[in-house]
């Protein structure tokens, strides 16, 4: 479901041999340049700055107040490697952020939590859903955000809470953005879904009215489109359980009461998946059933009609043998006689079927 046609992708056997800690961009090869975004706030200032390189986010480590980095495109690993080294994040970490295909999961790291995340995309008519890797690391007054692509998130209503005095935002710490991010992407999902769901729908009138090869085709997709959202969604729920029920002291207790919110929501999510997957796979068996009905029915009317041709054929084969003595052939109305014969059986036997609802 990673929609990447016409993209260089670099796999994960390219790092084949290399020690841990090595860091190589296990994704979509862009040439786009890395983009430094960082808020810092608390509960009566707030700053929005863009940088070009990572030295300039180094203040911004012993600030008191709250302070969001978010990088847009994982691509340039030099840039990563020095903010990994500014935050003293380990070595697995940031070859965990390089490496593009990781399964969600919350590590600890005493000093940090290190959260990986799908964040989803789903546009146009055809419901391309589209994933790229979220990582989050919650530090005691920082978060820092890794987003695998450039082309935009679903954080924008965070900023905005931020940007704005009123809300909770901006009276509480980093654990609280955390949540805050988790949750937009969560809500994403349900939108996602919703574009599912109205593709399904509109494939079941199809499959109902007249099913096609594209049907069959649009079915699979589906398939493969459920399949591979659950698997990107499914362990978020371990995820968010984690940090509800965990001891780590950066996560606080007021914001485990959201994150229990957030975690229902999860299971909302994945209940949905499951529907949607059960509805696709009955799909794919109501086409089979009725594109196996639809034979059985030309197959059905090829035999009534061979069935009322059979005597027809034989009546017609006999008068046409070349014998010399034949004295129905030398009647007058010989030839007027055997096609009202002929009639009379076709009715007859139309007659007959129908009234066995053989038709």
């Amino acid at each position: 479901m990673q929609h990447r046609a016409g993209k260089t992708v670099r796999k994960r056997s390219q790092k084949s041999g290399l020690p841990p800690g090595s860091l190589v961009h296990i994704g979509v090869q862009r040439v786009e340049k890395t983009k430094i975004t960082v808020i810092s706030y608390d509960e009566t200032q707030f700053t929005e700055q863009s940088f070009d390189s990572v030295e300039a986010c180094i203040p911004f480590r012993e600030s008191p107040a709250i302070t969001w980095i978010n990088i847009d495109g994982i691509h340039q690993t030099d840039i990563l490697e020095k903010l990994g080294a500014c935050y003293d994040l380990h070595p697995l970490v940031m070859e965990d952020i390089l490496n593009t295909e990781q399964r969600p999961k919350v590590e600890n790291y005493d000093d940090y939590l290190y959260i990986v995340m799908k964040m989803l995309h789903a546009g146009g008519t055809d419901v391309e859903v589209s994933t790229e890797q979220i990582s989050l690391v919650l530090g005691r007054n920082h978060v820092i955000s890794f987003q695998e692509g450039i082309e935009g998130d679903v954080f924008g209503h965070v900023r905005e809470r931020l940007r704005s005095e009123q809300g909770k935002a901006r009276k509480l710490g980093a654990d609280y953005l955390v949540y805050s991010l988790i949750d937009a992407v969560v809500d994403n999902y349900f939108l996602v879904l919703e574009t599912l769901g109205e593709q399904i729908e509109s494939l079941e009138e199809k499959l109902v009215t007249s099913p096609t090869s594209e049907t069959l085709r649009a079915i699979h997709y589906l398939k493969r489109e459920m399949i591979f959202l659950r698997k990107s969604v499914w362990p978020l729920r371990e995820v968010i359980s984690s940090l509800q029920r965990g001891d780590s002291p950066l996560v606080q207790d007021a914001t485990r009461l959201y994150l229990r919110d957030v975690y229902d929501h999860t299971v909302q999510v994945i209940d949905t998946i499951e529907t949607y997957r059960d509805m696709v796979s009955g799909m794919l068996d109501i086409y089979l059933s009725s594109v196996s009905n639809r034979l059985n029915a030309v197959m059905k009317m090829l035999t009534i009609i061979a069935t009322i041709f059979m005597p027809l054929t034989f009546i017609a084969g006999v008068y046409g043998m070349n014998f010399k003595y034949m004295p129905e052939l030398e009647w007058r109305y010989g030839y007027f006689l055997i096609w009202t014969v002929m009639i009379l059986i076709g009715v007859f036997m139309l007659i007959y079927f129908r009234k066995k609802k053989w038709l």
